[in-house]
């Protein structure tokens, strides 16, 4: 059972025995006063038997105060008017304890995680309506800050936390603290850098100067959680207009290098025709040259052979003087030393069908002419 159903229930028990004391009791006097009189019922009333019969609540009652159930996520610091201090040392932890009735009162302390929320939304934070800090940069514009704190007391603190803030510390100490020391330190930063990476650093320095705060009046924190940061509306449209800008530069640069990139494209593929081009070039130049000295073998082949024949045959080159004459050539005289005229008949004309009909004499001739066909 937790710490309000124990206590709780004692008090309960105790209101109820008392009650029904009164029931009892005022049910008693009556029949007494009608029986006895006044006189006689308020004797009987300080009788041995009245007293012992109101021992029971009135022990329930001592023993009520006297116990206090202490539960794990709590300790408690107790208010003594026997303690020279006006409260005890150390506090109680968890368990069922005890203290003296009417002299000392048990002050109950949770040890758990708790967070404090100061935030815009009228439903998010300890108190009712926007209760966000408003705090102003370096440069003159205003930030609207919320954020959430969580933190503990110190179990071993509980005592001093007892004497300087009682159940005040969440309001008198955590949110004013933390309000103030807000503003202090948004004020070394500008808006642009409360609106950027810089927002990493505030919260670096938030979390360790409250930090620090909060470990000198006896309490541990977990975070402090920078929930969100609003601006004014005129620094928000100025935001937007800038990304705006910002978005059409980034559009521009991504057309400039798509133009760039095809660019790039097309000379690389120019580049490759020409080199393709160049290495056909190249490879025709080079069969053409292997043509060349393959033709240049033949005909040297060819002359060998030629000079062989010639060497066997001495007339053979005449022949071939003769076979390569023009169709029109009719007749040739050979040299001084050789009188005589060959007709140019048969398979030395080039039409063998047409007749000859001149007769042609031996000229002594010391060079080699030609006799054209007359028309």
């Amino acid at each position: 059972m937790g710490t309000v159903s124990i206590n709780t229930f004692l008090d309960i028990i105790t209101a109820s025995v008392w009650l029904l004391f009164g029931i009892i009791g005022a049910l008693s006097l009556s029949n007494s006063i009608k029986k006895h009189g006044i006189r006689q019922t308020l004797i009987n009333i300080v009788s041995f038997r009245v007293l012992g019969f109101l021992l029971i609540p009135m022990g329930l009652t001592f023993l009520s105060a006297s116990l206090v159930f202490i539960a794990p996520q709590e300790t408690a610091v107790v208010v003594s008017a026997l303690a020279p201090k006006g409260y005890r040392e150390y506090p109680l932890r968890s368990g069922l304890r005890f203290v003296v009735p009417l002299a000392e009162r048990a002050m109950i302390y949770p040890i758990y995680w708790q967070t404090y929320t100061m935030s815009s939304n009228p439903i998010e934070g300890e108190v009712v309506g926007s209760d966000a800090i408003h705090a102003r940069t370096k440069d003159g514009q205003v930030v609207i800050i919320d954020c959430s704190i969580i933190f503990r007391v110190d179990s071993e603190q509980v005592v001093r936390v007892h004497i300087n803030w009682q159940s005040r510390y969440r309001e008198d100490l955590v949110r004013a603290r933390t309000r103030g020391l807000v503003r202090s330190l948004v004020a070394k930063y500008t808006v642009n850098e409360v609106n950027s990476i810089q927002r990493t650093n505030l919260e670096r320095e938030l979390n360790t100067e409250l930090g620090e705060i909060l470990e000198e009046e006896g309490f541990n924190m977990n975070a402090f959680v920078l929930r969100n940061i609003d601006f004014s509306p005129e620094y928000r449209a100025s935001v937007e207009q800038k990304q705006v800008a910002e978005q059409g530069q980034e559009e521009r640069k991504y057309e400039a290098e798509q133009i760039r990139l095809l660019a790039q494209g097309e000379a690389g593929r120019i580049q490759t025709l020409a080199e393709a081009r160049a290495t056909a070039i190249v490879i025709e130049a080079q069969a053409r040259a292997d043509a060349r000295l393959i033709e240049a073998d033949a005909e040297s082949q060819a002359l060998q052979l030629i000079n062989i024949a010639l060497s066997q045959n001495s007339e053979l080159l005449t022949y071939q003087y003769i076979n390569k004459l023009s169709p029109n050539i009719r007749a040739m005289l050979v040299p001084n030393n050789a009188p005589v005229v060959l007709p140019l008949s048969g398979s030395l004309l080039a039409d063998p069908t047409e007749p000859l009909t001149d007769t042609l004499n031996p000229l002594p001739l010391a060079t080699l002419e030609a006799i054209p066909e007359t028309p």
